[in-house]
Formats: structure tokens, C-alpha cells, sequence
């Protein structure tokens, strides 16, 4: 295999002799060893060969958006295939097969950008720092994952200094292969000195469409990135150039149901492309929330409970087969765009950050309300962090976003409904805050190929 292929599948001295070229087709559009890589063409390739990686199953395509609501108090996996059994109860073992196949894929996602950063390429520069800054902006986003999923920052009293992940910064071979865990303040250092490099590489002329990574988008990217650290001033600067400059815009109450069921919708910053090709048959997010294929994933009641009768969000949750509530409004087709980032996300960032920095900022209650009342719900009467959080469950539900709001507010996991979200931590019940539960193990393949590894507190 060329090179190209060849690390793509190899992190830490792992390699799946099972694969050819054939299978990574359409992975890696660019077939060519890393140094005859020649020209932007190649560049562009490579990046929407990161982009495809994304889209699996194992990552944004099902497994990373999922492990967001169901470890939380917004739904839980019925057993119905055996699927996210253990993530949902927080009961995992180092040779889970959902972590190492996430952590195997993002770093896949990382090689290919690490190929694009650091190739020498003539030619029209603007147009090559371009697509290198976009690269830059999609590796700090992939470690920002693996960060706030393997990270130790939730655990027995761990902050920046805790163990984070690898921050992998070069095009490695298989002997190189063995990078040492950085903290998870380095980790977070390192995202923002990329995101900060890639909005000087790139070029605002030269954004595409919403199907790629834009200037807009590394704004995006760092204030979800500084929300999640508690950097309030970097969160709301960022968020409100996002807000100021993208052309997006929230969505009114008449067009939110209907906007999941088509792509490059308004309130869209940056969406993954879902070819008729793309994870089609069982392994989507579709099917896993559908009754009607594996459907393990069933929204709790108390997820319900949270909306008045005039939301239209509520109605996108409803009963259907076996008195089960379902997602019927996200994710209703196999081959629908997933969007990471949407405008609605944004002015929950800036209410929070303008909240946190200032209590009497009306910016706050403004930017909260925008997205209560456009989805026909009542404005709120005053912000706090409670009202704040409880407008993102019920905005950004189904979308990956409220494990990471549970635990970056350092709070135990709710249990709304002991039968259902089967946790057990020792015996004790529930999972509180600090337990080793709150981040995934290193997988037990990473820790045997790569003995400069250490293994997270409990596994």
C-alpha cells in the first residue's frame, strides 16, 4: 500500500491487515505516496477524504453523536441489538469496542490532515494555505473529541493538568508511532493555537459552501472548544463573530421540524455530507433511533416532560411502537447531512458565556430568548445557568451535546428513571461526578501497541 493508505489505518502501531485499497475507497480520494503529493488538487482530496472519514459510523456518522445523549438523563438504550448497552451504562472495560473503534477513527481523521498541514506544495499559495488552514481547524476539532471523551479532566478531581490525549502534529509511520498522553491543558492549548493559525491561513474569498470548513466555522469550533473549558470572554468573542458574520440565522418555529428533513438549511454553519452511498442499511443514526431497524435508542420520559404544549420541538418527540418514546424529528433519513454546527448553538454559547462574564449583560436574555420564542415556547422571565442548560437539552437534544453539559458543570448524571438508565457505579447508584465512568478507557489495543500509553483511573 502507499503510505497515504497505509496510516490511515495505523495509529500507535495498530494495523487492520484485513484492509485494501479497495475498502478505503471512497476514505482516501487521493491514492499517492505522501511525497508526490504536488498540488491543491491533492490537498483538496485528502481533506474531503478527512471529511469522509467523519462520516462513519463510528464517529459522526452514529457512535460519538449517541454516547452524548444516552450516558445522560435524554434517553437510553433499550437492548434491542445489543448496541450502546454499556456506553449507556456507563459501564464500559478497556476492550470496548465502541471506544476503540472512535478512537481508532478520529486519529484517522487526524493523519489525513497531518498529510495536508505539512505538505510542501507550489503553486498559487493563498489557494494551498487555504485548504491547510481548513485541515488545521478539523484536527483541533478531532482532538477537542478525543479530549472531552478519553480526557481525565471529569475524574477524581482532575483539571488542565490531568491526563488528556496525544496531540498528534506530524504525518507519522508505524515505528513513530508511539506519542505520549499530553495534558488535557496542553490538549486545550494546542486546539486554540490551531484555530488561531488557521484563521490567519485562510482566506474568507475563498470559503465554499456549508459543506466544508469556513472561517465561520473555526469561530464556531473555538467557541464550542472555550464553552466547554469555561473560557467565557474567548467563548463569547467567538460566538459573536459567528453570529455577526456567517449569514445564518435561527430558525422560526414554522420552519424548525420541517429544516431536519432537508440539507444547507439557513441556520446551517457547517454540515457533513450523507451521500445515498453513506452508511446506509442499519448503521446510521436513523435506524438506530427508528423503531422500525435496531432503534436502541429511546428518549426518556422526563426528556418530554421538558416541553410546553406549544413547542415544536416536543412534537419531534413522541410514542410510537411498545408505549416508547422516539426521536422522530432528527436524523429521519439515512442519507440526511449531519450538522455539527448551527446558528441556534451559537446564541446559546454567547447567552451562557455573556451570562457567566456579566449576570446583568441583557445580551443573555436576549440571545436565550431567540431561541425559546422561535420555537414557540415562553420567553424566559430571567437567566441562570439552570435556565440556560435546560434550553440547550431541549434545543440541542439527539445531538451529542448533553453528556458534555452535565459533566463540564461538574455535576452528578441526573437519574430520572432508575429502571431505564441502568447505571451502577460499585453498587452505588447513580454515577456522581468524579467517577472514573465519566471518561471512556484507552482501549486495550491502543495500550498494547503503544508502551508510552497510560491507561485512564479504573480501567
Amino acid at each position: 500500500m502507499k503510505k497515504i493508505i497505509y496510516t490511515v489505518l495505523i495509529f500507535s502501531g495498530i494495523f487492520l491487515n484485513s484492509c485494501t485499497e479497495k475498502d478505503l475507497e471512497p476514505t482516501l480520494t487521493v491514492n499517492k505516496d505522501v511525497n508526490v503529493i504536488s498540488n491543491v488538487g491533492d490537498l483538496k482530496g485528502l481533506l474531503s477524504g478527512a471529511y469522509d472519514r467523519m462520516t462513519s459510523a463510528t464517529y459522526y456518522g452514529r457512535n460519538v453523536i449517541v454516547f452524548g445523549d444516552v450516558r445522560s438523563d435524554n434517553a437510553y438504550a433499550n437492548g434491542t441489538s445489543g448496541r450502546f448497552l454499556t456506553s449507556g451504562a456507563m459501564d464500559m472495560t478497556n476492550s470496548n469496542g465502541d471506544a476503540d473503534d472512535a478512537f481508532l477513527q478520529m486519529y484517522g481523521v487526524i493523519a489525513n490532515c497531518n498529510i495536508i498541514i505539512n505538505a510542501n506544495i507550489s503553486g498559487d499559495q493563498v489557494a494551498v494555505n487555504h485548504v491547510k488552514g481548513q485541515a488545521m481547524a478539523l484536527r483541533a476539532l478531532v482532538h477537542y473529541d478525543l479530549v472531552r471523551i478519553f480526557g481525565q479532566q471529569h475524574v477524581n478531581g482532575g483539571d488542565l493538568s490531568s491526563l488528556g490525549v496525544a496531540y498528534v502534529k506530524q504525518f507519522l509511520m508505524p515505528t513513530e508511532m508511539k506519542p505520549k498522553r499530553n495534558t488535557v491543558g496542553e490538549v486545550k492549548s494546542f486546539i486554540y493555537d490551531d484555530l488561531d493559525k488557521s484563521l490567519t491561513m485562510m482566506t474568507p474569498s475563498l470559503n465554499g459552501d456549508k459543506k466544508a470548513i469556513r472561517t465561520f466555522t473555526v469561530n464556531a469550533i473555538k467557541a464550542r472548544v472555550a464553552l466547554y473549558f469555561g473560557d467565557w470572554d474567548i467563548a463569547k468573542t467567538a460566538s459573536q463573530a459567528v453570529i455577526n458574520g456567517s449569514g445564518a440565522r435561527v430558525l422560526t418555529a414554522t420552519e424548525y421540524p420541517a429544516a431536519f428533513k432537508a440539507n444547507l438549511q439557513a441556520n446551517s454553519i457547517f454540515e457533513l455530507v450523507f451521500a445515498s452511498d453513506d452508511n446506509r442499511g442499519n448503521d446510521s443514526l436513523y435506524n438506530i433511533f427508528n423503531n422500525t431497524a435496531y432503534g436502541d435508542v429511546v428518549a426518556l420520559q422526563d426528556l418530554k416532560d421538558q416541553f410546553s404544549s406549544t413547542d415544536v420541538r416536543g412534537g419531534m418527540i413522541t410514542v410510537v411502537e411498545k408505549s416508547r418514546l422516539r426521536n422522530i424529528g432528527k436524523f429521519t433519513k439515512a442519507d440526511i447531512n449531519v450538522v455539527l454546527f448551527r446558528f441556534e448553538e451559537m446564541l446559546l454559547i454567547n447567552a451562557e458565556a455573556s451570562f457567566r462574564l456579566n449576570a446583568a449583560d441583557p445580551t443573555a436574555l436576549t440571545n436565550l430568548n431567540l431561541v425559546a420564542t422561535n420555537r414557540g415556547a415562553l420567553p424566559y422571565a430571567s437567566v441562570s445557568v439552570a435556565n440556560i442548560l435546560l434550553e440547550r437539552r431541549k434545543e440541542l437534544c439527539f445531538e451529542g451535546f448533553r453528556f458534555d453539559d452535565i459533566a463540564r458543570n461538574k455535576m452528578n448524571m441526573p437519574v430520572v428513571d432508575a429502571t431505564k438508565q441502568t447505571y451502577d457505579d460499585l453498587g452505588l447508584p447513580g454515577i456522581v461526578y468524579g467517577s472514573y465512568r465519566y471518561a471512556f478507557p484507552i482501549p486495550l489495543r491502543e495500550m498494547n501497541a503503544n508502551s508510552n500509553s497510560i491507561q485512564n483511573k479504573g480501567y
